[in-house]
């Protein structure tokens, strides 16, 4: 099964030593911001093991701000799967929350929400707890990437509720792809949970640039590998499979193969390009102490390209295999159990 498929990477990823006790405090505040609303939501919710992924992604963040981080996953993985197939006329409603979530980075902090519903009002929270200490520098980079990220989602369900999933082109879904995975304002969150950041003269760097560009080429790959099965069951077009096996006219098991090939490809002209970052910085420059924080930002990209290949292979949100009240929502095109767009 593609959840099953492996990748040799040249690198490994810690996963931080407050994973349990976060996972812990984490789950109680999904519960208490109303993020789940029934049990079978809850089960499957926690079956997903977010906690996992922040803590490989984020290994060497503080006690307080890995639970920090794991709420900012929940909402955000959260509102992804809330788009539902037999209701078109939802994608309003998704928009426009999608605004108030673009908008809440740019508002002084603690500011709350204009449009409240369980996700808006989680986000106002966080915000406020990731944005602590960061400068504005680097809350304008990854409230643009975060804005790129959304206005994605939602070309993503402008497509689906005009039954138009399954039809960009493999050019066009993957330039898309990399807008629609998240991984550079995520990557950016790696900078906040170490408390540095990347000089701006790095950041704007042609290599920087490309690696970072890469990385997300290469999780949003491997996740579309691993969510294959899952995808399939809710009828989501938006695959980088299901692209090549219409556009190649191809079958499924030779799709899969290309789409492995690709994603390898990225992750070599990612390592290869790696390699280029000490030139760089005597390109620009950079002191010893520049030199440690471009350091601790490419390290950033690493956490996330293992981190996020390390817990997809063992996630429930990717199972081959679902039943009761989960699988009856995949099966009727929707990506979640409990309604987290209204107050």
């Amino acid at each position: 099964m593609p959840q099953d498929v492996r990748f040799d990477l040249p690198f490994d990823t810690p996963v931080s030593r407050h994973l349990a006790p976060a996972r812990e405090r984490h789950l109680r505040w999904v519960r208490e911001r109303g993020l789940v609303r029934s049990r079978a939501g809850f089960e499957e919710y926690r079956s997903w093991d977010l906690a996992d992924a922040a803590a490989r992604t984020y290994p060497y963040a503080s006690a307080d701000d890995m639970v920090v981080l794991m709420n900012w996953f929940s909402l955000a993985f959260l509102f992804d799967d809330q788009f539902d197939a037999g209701r078109p006329d939802r994608a309003e409603r998704i928009a426009e929350v999608a605004r108030e979530l673009i908008a809440t980075p740019l508002r002084p902090a603690g500011t709350p929400p204009r449009v409240e519903c369980p996700i808006t009002l989680a986000w106002a929270e966080v915000w406020g707890h990731l944005s602590d200490g960061m400068s504005l520098t680097w809350r304008s980079r990854f409230a643009a990437s975060w804005g790129r990220f959304l206005v994605a989602h939602c070309e993503e369900v402008d497509l689906a509720a005009h039954g138009r999933a399954g039809s960009l082109s493999l050019d066009e879904y993957t330039a898309f792809r990399r807008r629609k995975v998240g991984i550079h304002h995520s990557i950016d969150a790696g900078e906040r949970s170490r408390g540095f950041e990347v000089p701006a003269a790095a950041m704007a760097h042609p290599l920087m640039e490309r690696m970072r560009d890469l990385a997300a080429d290469t999780i949003g790959f491997m996740n579309d590998i691993h969510s294959l099965e899952r995808e399939r069951r809710r009828g989501d077009g938006h695959n980088l499979i299901a692209v090549l096996r219409r556009e190649r006219d191809c079958s499924w098991p030779e799709a899969a193969d290309e789409a492995f090939r690709m994603t390898t490809a990225c992750l070599d002209e990612y390592v290869a390009l790696q390699a280029r970052v000490p030139a760089m910085c005597d390109e620009l420059g950079l002191d010893a102490g520049e030199r440690a924080r471009v350091g601790l930002g490419v390290e950033a990209i690493q956490h996330w390209i293992n981190g996020n290949y390390e817990w997809a292979l063992t996630t429930g949100r990717y199972a081959a295999v679902k039943d009761g009240a989960v699988a009856d929502a995949e099966l009727a095109g929707r990506g979640s159990v409990d309604d987290l767009l209204s107050v």
